[in-house]
């Protein structure tokens, strides 16, 4: 989870990069990812042993691929649009809170002080990078809707992470993803066909080719293995927490790049996020960790 919440870190800036020309839209960004992932994944089938999947699992794996996939990512892409950068990421700390009470509704995760308390923490730091960053954005055209957006965003994730918990124990990640991201592929293509057709294609130039392969590749079909390999074995609370390490990510890349700098509140922050998710690993684990099988149900 470390490694995909520092890949996803890198995507920000490299996605500002990519679209900041106007030659990408956001949308088709989205698009480059999803059905960049589907070839990639369904490339990656052809070397893995093929596994039978049911009707009934189909459904449920299309579910997963509109909570996880179109609903997350278009809903925040759409969401940044009407909204300040600010406040959007303001809104994503919220994630891991759904999180802990859906998982404590459906999955019967326990709410500890411990956790609650890490949750907390971790925010707090998240809150502390953000902030140095909200003078500088703009408010938006639509800010309710747009603020609506990504809080859509936010909890389709936590859904995902928690409905769909045990029910992924079920296949291998390479069976998961193809069918999610193809599900995904076909739900957005109607959205896209205009800004596909309207795209200037000529006018790409070599960072808009390798920053969208980054985020197609490296961002999007990498992290999403890890995120699969980290959802099967962790609670879904401690899943969500580290969402908490992408403004970490981002801060140090605008430090490389010498458009931020060390500060010892940037410092207290990264301790703050980290020992939040550390108080949360040490928790009380969830009965369901225990004594679910993987082929238990959703």
């Amino acid at each position: 989870m470390l490694g995909a919440n520092f890949l996803w870190g890198l995507m920000s800036p490299t996605a500002k990069m990519v679209m900041a020309s106007g030659v990408v839209a956001p949308l088709l960004l989205t698009d480059f990812r999803i059905f960049g992932a589907a070839f990639l994944f369904w490339t990656a089938s052809l070397f893995t042993k093929r596994e039978h999947v049911p009707i009934a699992d189909l459904i449920r794996l299309a579910i997963a691929g509109m909570l996880g996939i179109v609903f997350n990512q278009g809903c925040f892409i759409f969401g940044v649009g009407y909204t300040s950068p600010g406040e959007a990421s303001i809104i994503t700390t919220t994630m891991p809170m759904w999180v802990m009470m859906l998982a404590a509704i459906f999955l019967g995760e326990p709410i500890t002080l411990k956790k609650a308390g890490g949750i907390a923490i971790g925010a707090t730091g998240a809150l502390m990078l953000v902030a140095g960053n909200l003078g500088t954005t703009s408010r938006g055209s639509s800010p309710i809707l747009g603020d609506t957006l990504v809080l859509t965003a936010q909890l389709s994730y936590a859904l995902y992470l928690t409905l769909f918990r045990n029910f992924i124990k079920r296949y291998s990640l390479v069976t998961l993803m193809k069918w999610m991201f193809t599900f995904a592929a076909i739900a957005i293509l109607p959205v896209s066909l205009h800004t596909i057709c309207t795209t200037d294609w000529q006018a790409f130039g070599s960072i808009h080719i390798f920053g969208s392969l980054y985020i197609v590749v490296g961002a999007t079909f990498g992290s999403y293995i890890l995120v699969m390999i980290g959802q099967k074995i962790l609670r879904p609370t401690l899943v969500g927490m580290y969402n908490y390490v992408q403004p970490i990510v981002a801060s140090c890349v605008g430090i490389y790049l010498g458009l931020d700098s060390f500060t010892p509140i940037k410092i207290l922050a990264v301790a703050l996020v980290f020992g939040g998710v550390w108080l949360v690993n040490i928790s009380k684990a969830a009965p369901l960790d225990k004594h679910t099988s993987p082929k238990s149900g959703q």
